[in-house]
């Protein structure tokens, strides 16, 4: 890959994040309260990414060995105890992920 290549990629890399990050500030300026459809995706969303990556992991359940899937199920549901007692979804993921890579 030549310099101006390599230059070219990280300007827009750039670029893309900076828009990215500058977007909320441009489209809703300085105001105090979120727009409602902003307050119904942040209610709505994370659940549903949590369950799609929940359905992700558990779609090749029965194709695997049955020791994978007693590491599976173990971890899921440490993931899911940790998360109710600490509420907090960084932590979870990584105790459950830890548990996992223990487990197997």
């Amino acid at each position: 890959m030549t310099n101006t290549k390599v230059i070219i990629t990280i300007l827009a890399c750039a670029i893309v994040t900076f828009s990215i990050r500058a977007f909320p500030f441009v489209v809703f300026g300085n105001k105090k309260e979120m727009p409602p459809i902003v307050k119904y995706l942040s209610d709505y969303l994370s659940p549903a990414i949590i369950a799609a990556l929940l359905v992700y992991c558990l779609k090749d359940v029965f194709v695997q060995s049955a020791k994978l899937n007693y590491a599976l199920f173990i971890a899921i549901i440490v993931t899911a105890i940790i998360h109710k007692l600490k509420k907090n979804t960084l932590f979870s993921i990584t105790v459950g992920t830890i548990a996992y890579m223990i487990l197997i």
